[in-house]
């Protein structure tokens, strides 16, 4: 799975909130226009887009004849997604010459990520499962990256491994010569020192607000240990080794 991009089209601010809240899960960058198929124009071509999502239940329909011409006379792959009232389904047609979806307004935003998901990704089994997130914290284990309040971190591909592997298994402290078995590999020879300096570096990386949760176990190794609910269930004082 590979980031996307949207353009999303309402004139409506709790539309695009809402919409905002559920790209916030999805490794998807979204785009906010008031100007319906006027803002393609502007903005470029249609084919800029993945995903083009419409809110039909508060404009012009016949914005979306617009947009579905714009699509198909420049051939372009972007999908729509349309958002429609519930009063106006029984009139509602979908477009037949570009790949389009709909979703009823007042759905939740799990069926939302459905049916972008099934836009962007057709196939791919990858989903909002892959992504882990804490406060502005988001792991995605799908394209093996992190980001802080959506900026990438510049991490190597251990770093990352050593980061996700904690982060996945939080309230349990694992010893260096576990984390050498399950992180590097079996076949790693290297002294367990390599952990400490790949954990100062991961650190570093994440910043003040983010690292305070990495913590050292003193003489024993370390734990991504994070407050709340995500540690029902576990022990500071489980130890793997």
């Amino acid at each position: 799975m590979h980031r996307k991009t949207a353009l999303v089209l309402t004139r409506h601010i709790e539309v695009a909130n809402k919409l905002k809240h559920i790209f916030a899960d999805m490794d998807v960058e979204p785009y906010y226009s008031t100007s319906g198929a006027q803002a393609i124009i502007e903005k470029g071509s249609a084919a800029d887009y993945d995903v083009i999502v419409l809110d039909t239940a508060k404009s012009d329909l016949a914005v979306l004849g617009k947009i579905e011409g714009l699509l198909f006379d420049e051939g372009a792959t972007t999908s729509l997604l349309l958002i429609v009232s519930a009063e106006d389904l029984g009139s509602f047609r979908l477009p037949v010459r570009v790949t389009c979806d709909f979703v009823c307004e007042d759905a939740r935003d799990a069926e939302y990520q459905a049916r972008l998901h099934q836009l962007l990704w057709p196939g791919e089994e990858a989903g909002s499962s892959d992504f882990i997130r804490m406060g502005d914290l988001t792991v995605n284990l799908a394209t093996y990256q992190i980001k802080i309040a959506d900026e990438p971190i510049d991490l190597t591909y251990l770093e990352y491994a050593l980061l996700a592997f904690l982060i996945t298994h939080p309230g349990r402290t694992y010893s260096r010569d576990t984390l050498l078995k399950r992180v590097w590999g079996f076949d790693y020879y290297g002294g367990s020192r390599t952990v400490d300096v790949h954990v100062r570096r991961v650190r570093a990386k994440l910043g003040p607000d983010y690292s305070q949760y990495l913590e050292t176990v003193r003489g024993v190794g370390y734990l991504w240990n994070t407050p709340g609910p995500s540690l029902a269930g576990y022990s500071r004082k489980q130890v793997e080794s």
